[in-house]
């Protein structure tokens, strides 16, 4: 089985230049990031549906974003370090992004985030 195709991250109905991959079946949720030996392009992973995520067994920190069904970013992690959790209770997808990324896209609460098509 291959690997789905990384799509553009829009935030805000904007191009970012950021690609991310997509789990939306529930292997590739099950595997996440944790296959992977670091994040650098695709730059991240869009997770759904998906309120909690984990770091058990990863090598490298991400940035989370919690989203609401309409994209809303609900809650945001930065530099979730290894053998860590977080979650967010209201949050529909969850946005698993390079370490430092998040701040460097001046992703805060109430930003829109929608993946091209």
């Amino acid at each position: 089985m291959s690997a789905p195709a990384a799509l553009e991250l829009h935030i805000d109905g904007r191009p970012s230049g950021v690609r991310v991959r997509t789990a939306l079946r529930w292997w590739t949720r099950a595997v996440g990031l944790l296959a992977t030996p670091r994040l650098d392009d695709p730059s991240g992973l869009w997770i759904a549906p998906c309120n909690s995520v984990h770091t058990f067994g990863m090598r490298y920190p991400i940035d989370v974003l919690f989203l609401a069904r309409d994209g809303a970013v609900q809650r945001v992690v930065p530099g979730l370090r290894p053998w860590r959790a977080a979650g967010c209770r209201r949050a529909h997808a969850t946005l698993e992004l390079r370490a430092g990324l998040a701040a460097r896209l001046h992703l805060t609460p109430g930003r829109r985030l929608a993946l091209d098509t």
